[in-house]
């Protein structure tokens, strides 16, 4: 059995997950999910994602896409094609015997990976901002969704959002069961 792709992505709700290469919002609750989804998971993501992050995150190996040759950093793996990154992210979690692995952004690694993901795992951050980094479109009639959390903005939330859990649809689902709303 192949080791699914599991996406997990913040989205405003004009399609905006970021600016200069930075998050644009304080969510703090949304910060625990990410943690919680993605420990003890190999993560991928691309070189400017994890410049914005910094550093590799602990309990997690770090897979970095990236189409700089001399990029390097100690503690992360580092590949230079999709392939590559999901064929080790996959090798990282079959040996720590783990579920999935996590794909963490940016926009373009959403982008081309977002056809082979098997979950989402999205927070749908009620703003519009302003912002340079968009999540890809998706087709909603090939996903179900499977959990729907609300969340008032507060005191370590600076604005309402949503968590919603969506499953690539098999083949023998009717489209027309719940829609995910965006």
């Amino acid at each position: 059995m192949t080791i699914p792709l599991v996406l997990v992505a913040a989205v405003a709700d004009n399609g905006v997950i970021g600016d200069d290469d930075k998050l644009i919002w304080r969510l703090k609750t949304d910060l625990k999910r990410f943690r919680t989804l993605t420990l003890g998971r190999p993560m991928i993501m691309g070189r400017k994602t994890f410049h914005s992050i910094g550093k590799p995150l602990p309990g997690r190996e770090t897979v970095v896409l990236t189409r700089d040759p001399a990029f390097a950093f100690a503690g992360v793996h580092v590949s230079h094609d999709l392939e590559g990154a999901v064929a080790t992210a996959r090798d990282l979690a079959e040996r720590a015997g783990v579920d999935s692995v996590a794909v963490v952004g940016g926009a373009e690694v959403y982008a081309q990976l977002l056809p082979s993901v098997e979950r989402l795992y999205l927070t749908l951050v009620h703003a519009r901002p302003a912002g340079d980094a968009v999540f890809p479109a998706y087709d909603p009639l090939r996903f179900r969704e499977t959990f729907r959390e609300e969340h008032p903005a507060g005191p370590d939330d600076e604005h309402a959002f949503t968590f919603v859990d969506l499953v690539r649809r098999n083949s023998h689902e009717n489209a027309t069961d719940k829609l995910p709303l965006r």
